[in-house]
């Protein structure tokens, strides 16, 4: 009797570790997702997100309307491919404002051929707005035609075009390169200029004049520049100059403050000492008794220096030239006369 009990206690035990083994099993499948089903995955909309940087400024005869398509879809994966730009201009609202009461009743600007992600752009011509105001705005469409929401919207007033700046002109002066147009009855310009080394021009300056100087220009390099007039949001086409290329033909000051005395043995001359950048030296040049200045000296740094070839009783005339670094000589100063001792 006590070994049928104990062979039943071995079989019931060993049906426990056998539901325990496929328990453990069935738990470990589960764990690691053998077998199991996810969510069903739907197609991406590849709908572009909404366009927030849309800018249009009045050129000339045209408006010049700016935006950024963007890089990425609403669901935030990488936009490949838009399907269509919507891009409209109609009257500005005087009540309240309906997107899409109000593209009804726009004009639709064409976009060809269409951007690709990052810069976009399109131009409308003026004729028939002037005087008018008006709003921009974009959406932008799929492949297969839903669209975004609309951009932010724009307002602008179309005025009479601009006359473009007439006889630009870039001269070489001592200070830089020097810039003179014509474009009456306006106050405010814009400057682009571009090096060699430079793809596209970059802003220079705003004046509020025709005339401008560059006093950032360096000697032997190529320079375009290109002038444009303002007025509010409304620009003039953009004119330029043709290039041109400083170069140092700008003699230093002429010296003054010549002063001539009697040593000993020698006549002292001394002047007012030359402060520009580009100096070099000095040159003397003496007459005697009237006759032709010679140049007696050269290389000289300092404002001063001592005459020792003279004869006494002998009447003497100095004049004094100043040299900048390539070469370029100053007018020579207002003589001075002395007696040699």
């Amino acid at each position: 009797m006590a070994g049928r009990t104990q062979d039943v206690h071995t079989s019931v035990n060993a049906a426990r570790m056998s539901a325990c083994a496929t328990s453990t099993a069935v738990a470990c499948l589960v764990l690691v997702g053998c077998g199991s089903v996810g969510e069903p995955l739907y197609p991406a909309l590849n709908l572009p997100t909404r366009i927030v940087d849309l800018t249009a400024i009045q050129r000339g005869d045209e408006i010049d309307i700016r935006f950024t398509v963007p890089k990425l879809t609403t669901e935030g994966l990488v936009l490949k491919q838009i399907g269509s730009v919507d891009l409209r201009i109609g009257p500005s609202p005087s009540g309240g404002f309906n997107p899409n009461d109000w593209a009804n009743g726009a004009q639709k600007i064409n976009v060809s051929p269409l951007p690709q992600p990052g810069g976009g752009r399109a131009e409308q011509p003026v004729q028939g707005l002037v005087g008018k105001e008006l709003l921009v705005g974009l959406r932008l469409g799929n492949t297969k035609g839903r669209m975004s929401d609309w951009s932010n919207f724009v307002p602008i007033t179309i005025e009479a075009p601009l006359a473009k700046p007439a006889n630009v002109k870039a001269e070489n002066v001592p200070e830089g390169v020097h810039l003179t147009w014509n474009q009456p009855n306006l106050t405010a310009f814009r400057i682009f200029r571009k090096t060699e080394e430079q793809k596209e021009p970059t802003l220079l300056a705003t004046p509020d004049k025709p005339d401008y100087v560059d006093t950032t220009t360096e000697y032997g390099k190529t320079y375009q520049y290109y002038v444009q007039g303002i007025h509010d949001k409304n620009e003039s086409d953009v004119v330029e100059s043709g290039s041109i290329t400083p170069k140092d033909v700008f003699p230093p000051q002429v010296p003054t403050g010549l002063t001539a005395s009697v040593g000993l043995g020698a006549i002292e001359l001394a002047w007012t000492r030359n402060t520009e950048s580009d100096f070099k030296e000095y040159r003397v040049f003496r007459s005697e008794e009237n006759g032709p200045f010679i140049q007696i000296a050269a290389g000289l740094e300092a404002p001063i220096y001592s005459d020792h070839q003279i004869v006494s009783g002998k009447h003497y005339r100095y004049r004094i030239s100043a040299v900048d670094q390539v070469g370029n000589p100053s007018e020579p100063s207002e003589p001075i006369e002395v007696t040699a001792p």
